[in-house]
């Protein structure tokens, strides 16, 4: 039975925790001052600075790689990546509205960068490195002016664009090796570069700024130093500072009124600079490398963008970071809910194990293993832990109000724990490997014992779910689901198919259960016998890689390959069953 979408409501997204921190220059502050922008997967997300109301602007269909937003904060230009071969969008938004104003395609793969001009004529966009050129598009028309490669072929590919301050058909771009001012002659449909010279200073240019009065751009090196160009002449003028260089290069810069440099690096020290000598005046550390800057109203508000997902807000008086927001930085691999609340959930990527307030939502409390990878989690029924499962084979139990360690099991699996769950008793512990392992562990107050190690699974266990009972569990692997008695560590039952089972779970009733995978199928099983009762099509593209039953058994909704960047919310229409 197929899955038939067109007349089928779309989820409305509520909100969403979280910001691509690895987006250069992507976190902006509107001319209106009141709102942030920034992007997250393949959304484009609007957050009131003083509310944290959420807006968001879909349209993309893979990662959003890059934003602009033009100087009378009318439109927001916003660009993608994709897949090798095929071309990447631009979509330029109508911000009054949230609505597409135009989209625009012609880059292949990765849309790498985007800057409007200053009196919001034109867009130009620069292609990634698989694209190598430069288009100006004229807003008005939402059509192509013209295009050139964006670099010489003795040269690297480029990684910036920006426009002059004053003149529309003046704009700079910078990368490996090049660094170009282009002037737009509109009559012949051109554009034409003129090469900047530095002498025998070799550097890759990851920021460009330009002063008020276009006289200066400041480039920002992956050596660590700031070049200072005459846009006139084109010639070096300066570069520093002379001793101490910005550590894993500088980021991101920004002009402040008075001229001086704000400084974003690799290594998370974040900067003000004398705009004479490049001296440091003030500085902070923050998590991980500095990514974006935005200012806010005549500069004396700061925001900032790291690596790590966080948002600060700074002064330029105190020059103290404040912590606005916290997300993960990687995939997230799992999310649990505790027994009897739903104001509670826990997520973990990567190094990271984090419990969240819903309503807020706000962080309440982080647990790193440093060097290690979560794989799964689980909230013990009585609320007293978090179960959890790690890449180097241990399962790691936790506080879930202090985050103290409380038990660790080592050796649990050999080639790392892949999926686990608690019984309701809260008294054992059933584990699955990536060796196809599953393994029942009992409880005690000094520590744990192994009851069995299970042997049928070939592959890695992908996902575990436990009857309600505590007696049975059913587990997923590559082409087989398995039913085992965990009371006498027997299989009831197993089902096959030839696919990559990645979830599995049991109906509320209990005498069915269903699963999914890369075959894009839903189907229900017989716990019984292990025939198939039914199967449908839950997905047009992309393997299916979690789902979830309402406990009324009258819902059940699904997540995608092509919403991951999207983890925490439904990424799929709800489907009723029968």
């Amino acid at each position: 039975m197929a899955l038939e979408t067109q007349d089928v409501p779309r989820l409305e997204l509520e909100a969403v925790i979280g910001f691509n921190g690895h987006v250069f220059s992507g976190l902006k502050v509107h001319p209106d001052g009141e709102h942030l922008i920034y992007p997250l997967g393949s959304t484009v997300i609007l957050k009131g600075i003083a509310d944290g109301k959420q807006r968001f602007l879909h349209g993309h269909t893979n990662n959003v790689s890059c934003i602009s937003v033009s100087k009378n904060g009318e439109y927001i230009a916003s660009g993608q990546v994709n897949f090798m071969g095929f071309k990447a969008m631009i979509i330029i938004w109508d911000y009054a509205q949230q609505t597409i104003y135009a989209q625009l395609l012609l880059h292949k793969a990765k849309v790498e960068a985007l800057a409007f001009s200053p009196n919001d004529k034109y867009v130009v966009s620069l292609g990634g490195q698989d694209d190598g050129s430069i288009v100006v598009w004229n807003i008005e028309t939402k059509q192509a002016i013209c295009g050139s490669p964006a670099s010489a072929h003795s040269a690297g590919h480029c990684l910036t664009v920006q426009y002059l301050n004053t003149n529309d058909n003046v704009f700079v771009t910078a990368g490996s090796g090049t660094l170009r001012v282009w002037e737009l002659d509109l009559a012949n449909r051109k554009i034409r570069p003129t090469e900047c010279q530095t002498g025998k200073l070799k550097r890759t240019v990851k920021c460009v700024e330009i002063s008020e009065d276009d006289e200066f751009m400041f480039c920002g090196t992956t050596s660590g130093d700031i070049m200072k160009i005459n846009l006139k002449t084109g010639l070096l003028c300066d570069c520093g500072p002379v001793k101490t260089k910005y550590s894993l290069g500088v980021n991101v810069l920004k002009i402040l009124k008075s001229g001086d440099l704000l400084v974003g690096s690799g290594c998370g020290i974040f900067t003000l600079c004398s705009r004479t000598n490049f001296k440091i005046l003030k500085k902070v550390q923050l998590e991980k490398g500095v990514t974006s800057i935005a200012l806010r109203g005549e500069s004396q508000q700061i925001f900032v963008g790291t690596e790590a997902a966080q948002m600060y807000r700074l002064t330029i008086g105190d020059f103290k970071a404040q912590l606005i927001s916290t997300g993960h930085s990687t995939a997230v691999s799992d999310i649990a809910i505790p027994f009897g609340t739903s104001e509670l959930f826990a997520t973990c990527s990567g190094e990271d194990i984090r419990l969240w307030h819903i309503d807020k939502p706000k962080e309440l409390l982080r647990i790193t293993v440093p060097n290690m990878t979560c794989n799964s989690l689980h909230l013990m029924s009585d609320g007293h832990s978090i179960i959890s499962a790690w890449n180097d084979g241990v399962i790691r139990v936790f506080a879930p109000e202090s985050g103290r360690l409380m038990l660790i099991i080592h050796n649990a699996h050999r080639m790392g724990v892949t999926a686990i769950a608690g019984t309701r008793d809260s008294k054992r512990i059933i584990s699955g490997g990536g060796d196809g392992q599953v393994c029942v562990w009992e409880l005690h107050p000094w520590g744990q014992r192994l009851l069995e190690t299970m042997k049928e699974h070939k592959a890695t266990v992908a996902c575990i779910k436990i009857k309600s009972d505590d007696k049975e569990c059913v587990t997923a692997s590559s082409g087989v689901c398995i039913i085992w008695d965990i009371v006498r560590f027997v299989s009831l039952q197993r089902v096959i198919a030839n696919t990559l089972f990645r979830t599995v779970c049991y109906h509320p009733e209990e005498y069915q259960i269903i699963t999914s995978g890369t075959n894009r199928k839903v189907a229900y099983w017989d716990v019984y016998d292990g025939s198939t009762i039914r199967e449908l099509e839950g997905s047009q593209s992309g393997a299916i890689n979690d789902m979830h039953i309402s406990h009324d058994g009258k819902h059940f909704v699904t997540g995608m390959d092509h919403y991951t960047s999207a983890a925490y919310y439904v990424t799929h229409c709800v489907t009723k069953s029968e």
